[in-house]
């Protein structure tokens, strides 16, 4: 082993350690598991650069660059957006079942409230996932986002306000989760008309997304029976051998479509008070890789995220150096 690799292993640890949760913040910001990817190899590409024995915290140091370099991608994305084909859905991800069991964590990277942090601008989603998910301090998320921290504090109002009028209600236990969408897949399957109207909530909203490769539906459907109509005539359905296989997706219950064998597509659904409110359907190709292996996500609690693992918190990053921070025009 040369030196330089030798030097290199305390660095490459710190990034391994802390991969999880960085690859979480990028994925909250962006909606998208392979745009949240590619932050993390910039973010590796930076960190390598860095003289890892005057960083005096790590963790805090790797979020920073994340979400600077996630932000500098979100604003891309936005512009792609803009020429989308029909309705754009959040890319998901297969995740194991333990994430449903953290309730903030799941509902944090639901498709549900994803879609309402798509409605905030880039530093208000930036600012709103710091805080309220992975609360960081104000210091902290002023450096990682180029603002004051006088200024990130009334991004923050802003944004929270704005989320609590969109965000949905209590999804419910897991148990519940898993009865509903049983009930659901069986009168999906089915073509059952009345149990789909069940098990469907009555302000009950249908969205698809094929990127305009895959037949998809060009607007939301809205209503139980409306919904319950378009599911029971199938219109994932196909004159091929399919099959329906029930998964966890981004931390809540979903199905899995394969047809001929092959993966046609993920319906996500999101369950309230034992009814199913929402049904979220992606057979873009392009958004489908990260659903034949389970994603690990991760978030910290208040302390962990205030507190470096090796005991250093917020405060200066680097020895010697001026706070870690990349400064951008203002929005």
């Amino acid at each position: 082993m040369s030196d330089r690799d030798t030097a290199m292993e305390p660095a490459t640890e710190a990034f391994v350690a802390h991969r999880n949760l960085l690859f979480t913040v990028a994925y909250e910001m962006l909606g998208s598991a392979t745009d949240a990817e590619d932050v993390l190899q910039e973010t590796w590409m930076r960190w390598v650069g860095v003289d890892f024995a005057t960083v005096l915290a790590p963790r805090a140091f790797l979020v920073r660059i994340t979400t600077r370099q996630a932000l500098k991608r979100l604003r891309t994305l936005g512009r792609r957006k803009e020429s989308y084909v029909g309705p754009w859905l959040p890319e998901p991800l297969l995740t194991a079942p333990d994430v449903a069991e953290d309730v903030e964590l799941a509902d944090s990277v639901s498709m549900a409230m994803l879609l309402v942090l798509e409605t905030l601008a880039p530093t208000e989603r930036a600012v709103f996932v710091l805080r309220e998910v992975f609360a960081l301090d104000y210091d902290e998320i002023a450096e990682a986002v180029g603002k004051t921290p006088s200024t990130v504090r009334q991004i923050a109002h802003r944004a929270r306000a704005h989320v609590a009028a969109r965000r949905p209600r209590g999804a419910g236990s897991p148990a519940e989760h898993r009865a509903a969408l049983q009930a659901f897949q069986s009168a999906v399957e089915t073509g059952d008309l009345q149990g789909l109207l069940d098990i469907l909530a009555p302000d009950v909203v249908a969205l698809s997304d094929g990127g305009g490769v895959k037949h998809a539906l060009l607007r939301p459907v809205v209503g139980v029976d409306n919904v319950a109509r378009l599911l029971a005539v199938g219109w994932w359905k196909r004159d091929a051998e399919r099959s329906v296989e029930p998964v966890q997706i981004n931390g809540g219950p979903g199905l899995l479509i394969r047809v001929d064998g092959e993966i046609d597509g993920v319906l996500a659904v999101r369950v309230e008070n034992g009814l199913v409110t929402g049904a979220y359907h992606v057979r873009n190709p392009e958004k489908l890789a990260n659903v034949e292996r389970e994603i690990t996500v991760s978030r910290c609690s208040g302390a962990e995220a205030a507190v470096d693992p090796a005991g250093q918190g917020g405060g200066q990053l680097v020895q010697g150096a001026p706070r870690f921070i990349e400064r951008e025009p203002a929005e």
